[in-house]
């Protein structure tokens, strides 16, 4: 019963230096932040259409969209995220894992395992900013590249004569041609974080950086086996252009892939999942990038990003085929994927 009572005084402790903490961030947060009046969504004179995430004023011809819960004009909003990922890029990989408790690795193993790339397939990542999915792609497809050497080898180590012939006239013309990764991304800075991060690890090898907008990309017609697009599309100004894009530069049967922030699907985890946002995240990035707003804004744009629904009608009214979703971790994150035909 002591004990008992004990675990009980050290937990309240606990508790009460936790608030403590959070106060201390809070009272240094608004001498420094100008923070906006959560849950402002600025809906009025809005019309929301199923396949578009902007909006429009009142005035004529002034078009605004979301920046968060905030109301912006359009042109603004491209400047305001761009400062918000120039602002967290140093630091970037450790909120990942930080504000996920590391699920982010494993949400990024299922894209990578769902896709199933094999040799000779070229991938643009776009919004790939650290570079985080080329570099399990690249890693996915050397596994892949190697397993197709071992099984080679086996199958030849009792040759015919006929075998053997065969094998040496098509050797040239069944090497797998070199897969390639291009990860392409608006913001200089974050790009230059993830080549540091190739440097660092050696992987230099079919990967290729390029700095281009997810609504205008710099990149012929029909150039890519797959798209993907990890944690990015929900910043994108226009996300039917952008899905247009992704349409135009893949190869007829290419695959679009993209991981994003959704809606919770069940009641009980979705009140805990916005409790630990709101309250926690925006905390995390004071203390660890220094960077409260930020994180504010980030927490806010997944609250205003379409369901999962609305979503694969959208990725279906841009011209994919076979659109299907999975949701991970209950929906905190959901796959999207169709199909160019």
């Amino acid at each position: 019963m002591t004990t008992d009572r004990r675990t009980v005084a050290q937990l309240g402790n606990m508790a009460a230096s936790m608030r403590l903490l959070f106060r201390r961030v809070i009272r240094l947060s608004h001498r420094s932040i100008d923070v906006t009046a959560a849950g402002v969504s600025g809906r009025s004179g809005c019309c929301w259409g199923p396949c578009t995430c902007r909006c429009f004023s009142d005035a004529a011809g002034d078009r605004s969209t979301h920046f968060g819960f905030e109301t912006v004009p359009e042109t603004e909003k491209a400047k305001r995220v761009y400062k918000v990922f120039e602002n967290v890029a140093q630091k970037y990989d450790t909120m990942n894992d930080a504000m996920s408790l590391g699920i982010h690795r494993l949400w990024k193993d299922m894209l990578l395992h769902a896709m199933h790339p094999q040799p000779g397939v070229r991938l643009l990542d776009v919004a790939g900013g650290t570079g985080d999915i080329a570099f399990r792609f690249l890693e996915y497809v050397r596994f892949q590249q190697e397993r197709q050497k071992r099984r080679t080898v086996q199958s030849m180590q009792t040759p015919s004569w006929e075998d053997i012939s065969n094998n040496y006239s098509t050797e040239d013309e069944d090497a797998p041609q070199e897969s390639r990764a291009v990860v392409c991304d608006i913001n200089k800075e974050m790009l230059r974080v993830g080549k540091q991060k190739a440097d660092s690890m050696g992987t230099r090898a079919g990967l290729s950086w390029v700095v281009g907008d997810a609504e205008e990309l710099p990149f012929d017609d029909d150039q890519f086996d797959i798209y993907t697009i990890a944690f990015g599309i929900r910043n994108v100004t226009h996300i039917d252009q952008a899905l247009q894009e992704a349409l135009r530069v893949l190869k007829p049967g290419g695959r679009f892939m993209c991981l994003e922030f959704s809606k919770v699907t069940n009641p009980v985890l979705a009140r805990l999942y916005d409790a630990y946002s709101f309250q926690m995240i925006p905390v995390l990035g004071e203390v660890i990038a220094g960077d409260w707003k930020s994180y504010q804004y980030l927490v806010e744009s997944i609250r205003k990003f379409p369901d999962q629904e609305e979503f694969k009608l959208m990725i279906e009214e841009a011209g994919f085929y076979c659109v299907k979703y999975y949701n991970l971790t209950g929906g905190v994150v959901a796959l999207h994927s169709g199909f160019k035909l």
